[in-house]
């Protein structure tokens, strides 16, 4: 039966890609809509972007942050504004060029982030040092006119939260970059069970306008990276570009330094890759929508689906459980969850019932375990705490595992061949070299981590002296 039905999944190794698409539509989180490179985010999809939002809103809140709400729309001249950051952005807007039946005096761009609009506001509202700092969050979604598109990780539209906040000093601005970061970090490492390297971004892969980029780096189980979420440094330059000034305590006139870091549904992308297997998907516990789901087994005999009732609304209190008491074969329910990646499958029956006990078996490694009635709610809290580690501690080891260190440039394309995934190695700080990796081995810098290793004196391109460890991978 499970062969059968998991057939229609295909495996991982064989095609990864193909593997990736049907998981998404198969489990029920998107489905394609008319337009190219834009999804439909179904209800299962959108409960599991809910809870990861949830997850990040508390923390962004308990960081003294407030959230509002930007409008879709920037005029043309106000994206102009900031020279690096719309050459940055250009090839990627979405322009209005009509309304109505009128064409427009200036053309408008559906917003590919809000840097600009922040700005505009900042300048108006913000005039002393008591006015800071501000601290603003907004979550929408963005428009990227992408040319190659793949559900959550690369589509034209897509949802996220981006913070934009002001500061009086440079340091106080820093502080918040990397407090953000480390925020990322949490909800990735501990609701999404995705172990990350932080570290910062290299002039070239910099976010367009910033003074410096951080990031929190994650490994697919194809060894492919993926930039799990970004927080940028901006110093005072959009300040400068857009005259945003505040009187310091001595009556001068000084710029504000500001921030802004993002963090998108791509990361349902990354919780699929790193977690999902050939049955489907695995969700971490504190991140599923579902994470029990009750399956009553002879459910047509008295009393077992009263009692599968019961049992939810008991249960209710210290888990998210559901129950499918459709008239579906066991089997096929069984088959269903597992590719959808519920925690937890709750079975119970006539003799369960007898025996006072449930069955419970865990999606990360299909164990069975019976339980009795009496030490259910217990032994449930536990399991589902368990499920979070042992999840975490798998991708920590797989990505261990896919982690390798490289001297030379031959070194590096080699180890890309023959093992997929992050490759560490010394870098001179120079873009010829930064660019002939990608050039030769399709790799990019990922990050120069904040835990810096000296591996050796010399840099892997060119030979010359180095002092930077660098991740460096194939990325989404």
């Amino acid at each position: 039966m499970a062969k059968e039905f998991v057939k229609d999944i295909t495996a991982m190794d064989e095609d990864f890609a193909q593997w990736y698409t049907d998981v998404v539509t198969k489990a029920d989180l998107i489905d394609y809509s008319s337009v190219r490179g834009s999804m439909i985010i179904r209800p299962y999809g959108y409960a599991l972007w809910e809870n990861i939002k949830n997850e990040l809103d508390r923390r962004i809140k308990e960081t003294g942050h407030e959230n509002v709400y930007m409008p879709l729309f920037i005029p043309e001249s106000l994206l102009q504004k900031e020279k690096d950051h719309v050459e940055g952005f250009a090839p990627e807007v979405a322009w209005v060029t009509q309304g109505g039946s009128e064409p427009l005096a200036e053309r408008l761009v559906v917003r590919p982030t809000s840097e600009v609009l922040f700005c505009e506001h900042y300048k108006n509202i913000i005039h002393s040092y008591r006015d800071l700092p501000k601290l603003y969050n907004q979550w929408a979604n963005v428009v990227r006119w992408e040319k190659t598109t793949r559900p959550f990780l690369r589509t034209l539209e897509f949802l996220w939260q981006e913070g934009h906040t002001a500061h009086a000093t440079d340091e106080e601005a820093m502080e918040e970059t990397i407090r953000m970061l480390n925020v990322y970090a949490d909800v990735l490492e501990n609701v999404l069970a995705i172990p990350v390297v932080k570290g910062q971004k290299t002039e070239k892969e910099k976010f367009a306008g910033a003074k410096a980029t951080f990031t929190v780096e994650s490994l697919m189980h194809d060894g492919k990276a993926l930039q799990s979420g970004t927080s940028h440094h901006f110093g005072t330059g959009f300040a400068e570009a857009f005259g945003i000034q505040y009187t310091d305590k001595d009556g001068k006139l000084q710029y504000v330094h500001q921030t802004s870091w993002g963090f998108t549904t791509r990361v349902i992308g990354a919780l699929i890759m790193v977690h999902g297997d050939d049955r489907g998907l695995v969700i971490p516990p504190k991140a599923a929508p579902i994470q029990v789901m009750i399956v009553p087994i002879a459910q047509h005999k008295e009393g077992v689906l009263d009692f599968a009732y019961d049992l939810k609304n008991s249960l209710a209190k210290v888990a998210r459980v559901d129950i499918d008491a459709s008239d579906k074969k066991p089997g096929w329910k069984f088959n269903e969850y597992e590719m959808k990646g519920i925690p937890v499958r709750l079975e119970v029956g006539p003799k369960d019932i007898e025996n006072k006990q449930v069955v419970l078996v865990r999606r990360d490694t299909l164990e069975k375990v019976v339980v009795p009635m009496d030490q259910l709610e217990e032994q449930l809290v536990s399991l589902l705490d368990e499920i979070q580690s042992n999840l975490y501690n798998k991708a920590l080891k797989h990505r261990e595992e896919r982690t390798s260190v490289a001297y030379t440039l031959d070194e590096l394309k080699e180890t890309l061949e023959s093992k997929p995934g992050f490759i560490k190695a010394m870098w001179c700080g120079e873009l010829a070299c930064e660019e002939k990796i990608k050039e030769e081995t399709g790799a990019t810098s990922r990050c120069i981590p904040f835990e810096q290793e000296k591996l050796s004196d010399q840099c892997v391109c060119c030979g010359k002296d180095a002092d930077k460890m660098v991740y460096w991978a194939k990325a989404y």
